[in-house]
């Protein structure tokens, strides 16, 4: 340009331009800037704290404050420099090496503290050399396996990004991922060893969930995960607790290869405080997820490349060929499901929550109930949407956080999971806008089971902690797509427990030839994919807290009337939350009741803003005739359906059996 003084091409200020955009510089009055010492200075901007690109970088992340006593005499821990390590971390790095420990092998992995790409250093397990056998050897044994030890949700964040392809943060500020081809839970694939102990303890055969496998083909999937995760530069681990009862707590240790799992497991477990992870020690459980790698099928028991397997006497689980989450979460319950009960604690697959005056409710129900829709109640506090323990002091939530099911999510119709959709939420599976990232809950096109997992402390009326006093109320839920049953009955002690042990509700079918039948569904206390003992083990619980409590019991329909699906109408919503609040206030308890046939339950004569006409079903049905035989056909399927628990006896003499078959239907 002309007149510039530029002779390379290059654009420059005019002298003019150069003042009004340069900082003022300055000098010491009266001397001249010629030596070292005369030090010119810009006094609009404060001093810098490095000199280097790599320096200014390490400023940006301050290491966290230890909060455990240093070694004494302030000596740096082994494999440290710069600011001292906690005593606790060689001790959680032996205890991980020890878990990941190979079954035929002296000791466990060399494992070190810290992701592998960073270029600090950082404590790891020294290891003493011994005399082995070359054959013992292997490349795995030679290396490092970096240990990523109950990482943050933002540092989990960026290595999902970084290194999970499918790993995206949406416009709410949620980490969008993908579970693989598996993207619900594979329930054949689920095995428990079958040994002296659990052969008389455990629920087998008809009706079971419980798959068995012996200790050997347990032993042979886990030296296959072990060895799998040791193969990898680095594992996550996540050492966290189940059960918000410290009296009753299992402290639980998940190894995983992927952030978006121990994110999820972030979320679902109980995050201990950095003390409590000081003095973690020796896990009650332990989880290996090599879910990205799959079961050998020529193994014995294996039907499929997936397996999800648990030893109750090693207190292990291991997962293979499976990448879904919900596998670790439902997994761990079952695990509850078995050592609750030995304590003489029941474990509930329910909602629960609790009043202003301290009155607590437990809401059982299978999928499509309504079970979180009326257990989130604005007015009420939720101890949690999923699963509890009832102890002797009250209840307490097994879980840290929320799997809420994703598909049509909506904010006016579930406004506190739509904002809880945000940083540190974990999003599976669902499809978003390749721009702006906002998310489409409409989208079925990975998986209609799409799923938002989060601490329980996003929803903003939850108690913490997660624990309340004994119930009052314990509300089973039906969906009803045969239109028979009333909108709300009240239960004695036998007839809770015949639903309780049935756990009913029906499935509409599709619709593409036209309007079809419904089917009816049965899974035992409402759970039975996840229970291990027999369910009137469970029932019997359930009877003897109540009847100490003074608990009632309520069955509350949520399904249609007026006539089955296809000609009658879903009873609404508002009438259902007008049922549950006059169970909440007690305003049910001093209702006047009559029976109903064949059920025999007793319907209360009115409930405050619901119409009458619906209280009792027959009279919302126009068809007399078909409504009695609609109701027998479904008082049919509950008796075939009970066939299965007659042989087992509760109590010593029996007599509460007899009591819970005479509390079925009557035809």
């Amino acid at each position: 340009m002309a007149g510039n003084g530029n002779t390379d091409g290059e654009f420059s200020f005019s002298a003019a331009a150069a003042r009004d955009a340069l900082p003022r510089i300055t000098t010491e009055k009266g001397a001249k800037p010629t030596t070292s010492s005369d030090v010119c200075h810009d006094d609009t901007a404060s001093p810098v704290n490095f000199q280097t690109i790599d320096e200014l970088h390490s400023l940006q992340k301050k290491r966290s404050a230890p909060t455990t006593p240093l070694k004494e005499g302030g000596g740096e821990v082994m494999g440290t420099s710069g600011p001292t390590t906690p005593v606790s971390g060689e001790s959680m790095l032996q205890s991980v090496s020890a878990s990941l420990a190979s079954l035929t092998r002296e000791t466990g992995p060399k494992v070190i503290k810290g992701d592998p790409t960073s270029t600090s250093k950082v404590a790891h397990v020294p290891h003493t050399p011994t005399s082995v056998p070359a054959a013992d050897i292997s490349d795995s044994a030679l290396k490092f396996t970096h240990v990523l030890h109950n990482l943050s949700p933002a540092e989990l964040y960026e290595q999902a990004i970084k290194y999970e392809k499918g790993s995206f943060v949406t416009s709410t500020g949620a980490l969008a991922t993908l579970s693989g081809a598996k993207t619900g839970r594979s329930p054949k694939d689920k095995r428990v060893v079958k040994d002296e102990t659990t052969a008389s303890e455990l629920w087998w055969g008809k009706g079971s969930p419980n798959i068995e496998m012996d200790e050997q083909t347990f032993l042979v999937n886990r030296e296959r995960a072990v060895d799998y995760l040791n193969s990898l530069d680095k594992v996550f681990v996540n050492d966290q607790y189940l059960n918000w009862d410290p009296e009753n707590r299992i402290k639980v240790r998940i190894v995983s290869a992927r952030a978006y799992h121990s994110l999820f497991m972030h979320n679902m477990c109980i995050r201990p405080t950095p003390e409590e992870l000081e003095n973690f020690g020796t896990p009650d459980f332990t989880i290996y997820n090599a879910g990205k790698f799959p079961c050998n099928r020529f193994t014995h028991y294996m039907t499929s490349s997936t397996s999800v397997d648990i030893n109750l006497g090693r207190r292990e689980m291991v997962i293979l060929g499976t990448q879904y989450a919900g596998e670790m979460k439902k997994g761990l319950f079952g695990v509850m499901h078995y050592l609750m009960p030995k304590r003489k604690i029941l474990s509930l697959h329910s909602g629960c929550n609790m009043g202003k005056e301290g009155d607590v409710a437990l809401f059982f129900g299978l999928s499509g109930t309504g079970k979180t829709t009326l257990s989130t109640d604005h007015n009420r506090y939720l101890i949690g949407d999923d699963e509890h323990c009832w102890s002797e002091t009250g209840v307490s939530n097994i879980e840290g956080g929320c799997y809420a099911k994703c598909i049509d999510l909506s904010r006016e119709k579930e406004p506190d999971i739509w904002n809880a959709i945000k940083f540190g939420t974990v999003l599976e599976n669902v499809v978003f806008d390749e721009h702006t990232r906002e998310v489409d809950y409409k989208d079925k096109s990975v998986t209609e089971n799409t799923r938002a997992a989060y601490p329980i402390e996003y929803i903003p009326n939850s108690k913490i902690p997660c624990v309340g006093p004994h119930p009052k109320n314990v509300i089973l839920l039906a969906c009803d797509a045969f239109g028979v049953l009333p909108p709300i009955s009240k239960l004695d002690l036998a007839q809770t427990m015949y639903h309780f042990i049935s756990g009913y509700t029906a499935l509409v079918a599709g619709t593409e030839e036209g309007v079809k039948e419904p089917r009816a569904t049965f899974s035992a206390c409402f759970g039975a994919a996840f229970i291990m003992l027999h369910p009137t083990k469970y029932a019997a619980m359930l009877a003897e807290k109540m009847q100490a409590q003074g608990a009632t019991g309520w069955l509350v329909n949520t399904g249609w009337s007026g006539g089955s699906y296809g000609s009658g109408s879903r009873i609404k919503l508002a009438y259902t939350r007008k049922i549950i609040d006059a169970i909440h206030s007690g305003s049910l308890l001093n209702a006047t009741y009559r029976k109903t046939e064949i059920f025999g339950l007793e319907i209360p004569n009115e409930v405050e803003g619901v119409p009458s006409e619906i209280l009792e079903p027959m009279n919302a049905w126009e068809d007399k005739v078909a409504y009695k035989d609609t109701l027998l056909k479904l008082a049919g399927l509950f008796r075939n359906n009970f066939e299965t628990f007659t042989s087992h006896k509760i109590g010593e003499d029996g007599k509460l059996t007899e009591e819970i078959l005479a509390a079925g239907p009557n035809f």
